[in-house]
């Protein structure tokens, strides 16, 4: 649930900060003071020859796991947990900034999915999905379908980013602040330069959830993300542990090993958002995936003789320009591109048998009913507009466009781009007056060899970004591998059995995959 004024006030939790101040604004995450878990020191090498990748170990101490699977499936609104597979949750505190600066600690939330067949000696893979969506539902996704081989081999840990799914939730934004920036201020009284009208509800934002996490409102970027996989692996008292990242989560994962490199033993990851890029540039990799993607889409729905006819992407781009036009009602064009592009981004590993779901509901918008288009749009701005990923979003922008380059962006890209390029544009706007982050450090010195999955069809972060993550970890002395999906969607591990077998070999002894490795759709 969501801290109001009156549960955080009742409740006994404490805060100790070191600007000695009191209890909070409302509805701020939830802290308590403890002391962080001692974990043992790392593991040395007495010999001049390089040494092998290190192996994960079990937990010695872990979590205190529960059966969550049928309140959490209900809740991401993916129907029946499958049959065989559990699906626990548990809780665990981190410390709100592990140098100090704040005291206190988060509580932070994990999943854990396993089968029958799973070894009980099994070290767990760890998840993060970073601010893109929670990593329970990407945990969620991966179980959902009948290619979960992964399971067989590895217990699966997702674990939630500050803010963001079952962590404790943030509740900072006003409604008509939250409902105009997912609107691209569409329908601002006055009218005006939409651009303009965007980034003064980025200073609306801006002010009030800062004021709302003061003092602890620099702790939500990646690098302070890192730091509470740092505190699970204190937890679980182990030297080692193995992580995947997905599309934000590998902004995660590179400041966990600029950190703590010497305690992963492996690294996998899934279509990597870029290392360190602009806003515009980063934007404009997401907008290329996403158009790609719906391509893919299309072609499906088109081969299914699907509801939205014998040209499906020309029926949905039309669609959204009836929405820009305001021709729907109360639905904005870029309310409806963020539900289009959050659907074909869902990790479920059976998504692609939902391509109806998608193409009857829109069609039925095209013909005045908007009933199960407005579902949609609720369950999927939930799943991805929520205020803890509009904080880590803003936590981790740097570089952000000017007013002007992204005026001059809605003109060319939405040419360049038909779909989606016009509203993405806009959206630059979104984070602007967010106090600019400083680029995470990379790591400078890392060995371990990495597995790197993508896909060019990737309607979340693209698929452009992989060479400046590869470029980045191989200027800290680390070898590469990048196996190439050739579907539609994101992550590409919950989508494909290739790619799961090509992490499973991976896992096991650290041997890399054929650079270029190609994965049918």
């Amino acid at each position: 649930m969501r801290w109001t004024r009156a549960a955080l006030l009742a409740s006994s939790l404490t805060v100790l900060l070191t600007t000695a101040c009191g209890a909070g604004p409302s509805q701020r995450p939830g802290v308590a003071v403890e002391q962080p878990h001692g974990g043992s020191g790392p593991a040395t090498s007495t010999s001049a020859a390089p040494a092998p990748p290190p192996q994960a170990q079990v937990p010695k101490t872990d979590l205190a796991w529960h059966d969550c699977a049928a309140p959490t499936f209900a809740l991401l609104g993916t129907g029946a947990p499958p049959a065989g597979v559990g699906f626990d949750c548990a809780e665990f505190s981190a410390p709100i900034d592990s140098g100090g600066t704040v005291l206190g600690t988060f509580r932070i939330a994990a999943v854990r999915a396993r089968t029958p067949q799973t070894p009980a000696d099994a070290a767990p893979l760890v998840v993060t999905s970073g601010g893109d969506r929670s990593s329970t539902a990407t945990v969620a996704g991966l179980v959902s379908g009948p290619g979960a081989a992964i399971l067989a081999s590895r217990p699966v840990v997702g674990v939630d980013r500050r803010g963001i799914g079952s962590s404790q939730p943030i509740d900072c934004l006003p409604d008509d602040t939250r409902q105009g920036l997912a609107d691209n201020a569409q329908f601002a009284p006055g009218g005006g330069d939409r651009v303009d009208a965007v980034a003064t509800l980025s200073q609306n934002a801006t002010i009030a959830c800062q004021d709302f996490l003061q003092p602890y409102q620099g702790t939500f970027d990646a690098p302070h993300a890192a730091d509470d996989i740092e505190q699970l692996r204190k937890q679980w008292q182990v030297d080692h542990i193995d992580l995947l990242a997905t599309g934000n989560g590998a902004r995660v994962a590179l400041s966990y090993a600029a950190k703590f490199g010497d305690r992963l033993a492996r690294l996998v990851l899934d279509s990597p958002e870029p290392a360190n890029t602009d806003a515009v540039t980063r934007t404009e990799q997401q907008v290329k995936g996403a158009e790609a993607a719906l391509t893919g889409f299309a072609r499906r729905c088109a081969d299914l003789g699907c509801s939205l006819g014998a040209d499906p992407r020309a029926a949905i781009t039309d669609l959204i320009n009836r929405a820009g036009a305001g021709q729907l009602g109360t639905l904005s064009a870029s309310a409806l591109t963020t539900t289009i592009t959050a659907f074909l981004g869902a990790p479920r590993a059976d998504q692609a048998a939902h391509t109806t779901e998608l193409a009857d509901a829109l069609s039925a918008a095209g013909r005045g009913d908007q009933g199960a288009l407005q579902t949609l749009v609720t369950r999927e701005a939930a799943a991805v507009g929520a205020d803890g990923q509009f904080v880590s979003r803003c936590s981790d922008d740097q570089q952000p466009a000017t007013p002007d380059r992204a005026k001059q962006l809605e003109i060319d890209w939405a040419a360049k781009y038909p779909a989606f390029g016009k509203t993405a544009a806009t959206g630059l706007m979104e984070c602007s007056a967010w106090p600019v982050a400083q680029a995470p450090r990379l790591p400078d010195k890392f060995t371990l060899p990495v597995l790197v999955l993508g896909t060019t069809a990737d309607p979340v972060v693209g698929g452009d970004g992989r060479s400046s993550v590869t470029g980045a970890l191989g200027a800290a002395g680390a070898r590469t591998s990048t196996v190439q999906w050739q579907g539609w969607g994101h992550p590409v591990f919950t989508h494909s059995g290739c790619a799961q077998q090509n992490i499973i070999g991976y896992l096991k002894d650290g041997t890399l995959p054929a650079d270029g490795t190609a994965c049918p759709a």
